[in-house]
């Protein structure tokens, strides 16, 4: 009797064990039609442009008191200008590089690799430099990429509202 006992109870537990562990369909093996994020790159943004793009960003931060770095790169992810508002954080300022390149060279918003890790999907955490933080915003102009800004100092939520402003002097 307890030895049919303990084999139920092991029954029991073995088919709950599996039916619990059973595979689930990995989002990862979808096989898009298209290329995601495939916008082509295009010649770099000017630095004229790209201080509009800071002054957009930083305008929008100081409407609501926040002190933000604020980075804007070429399509090649090199730095072309920089902007840091006053009492920002020190340690912010190397993060608004990071997001800025990794929107440009990954051509997506780094929100997208938020929301990847977010979901689970830690194949992000995997690949070099990527910043899985909001706040990074590819900047397209005649559906190329010319640059990308990145904000930091703030809330993730804080650093893309200001990044959107400065990117909707190119993106429209």
């Amino acid at each position: 009797m307890t030895l049919r006992l303990h084999t139920a109870t092991l029954t029991a537990i073995l088919g709950f064990s599996s039916a619990a562990g059973a595979q689930q369909a990995n989002p990862l093996d979808v096989i898009p039609d298209k290329m995601p994020f495939n916008i082509p790159y295009g010649a770099p943004i000017s630095l004229t442009r790209a201080q509009a793009a800071i002054a957009a960003a930083t305008a929008e931060a100081e409407k609501h008191g926040w002190a933000l770095n604020v980075a804007v790169v070429d399509s090649g992810a090199n730095l072309v200008a920089f902007g840091r508002m006053d009492g920002a954080q020190l340690g912010s300022i190397a993060v608004s590089e990071h997001k800025a390149r990794t929107a440009a060279k990954f051509r997506r918003p780094t929100k997208a690799f938020e929301e990847a890790i977010q979901k689970g999907n830690n194949y992000a955490l995997t690949i070099d430099d990527v910043m899985g933080s909001r706040g990074g915003i590819p900047l397209v102009e005649d559906g190329k990429l010319i640059g990308a800004i990145g904000c930091s100092g703030g809330a993730g939520s804080q650093d893309e509202v200001a990044c959107t402003a400065g990117a909707a002097t190119i993106n429209k």
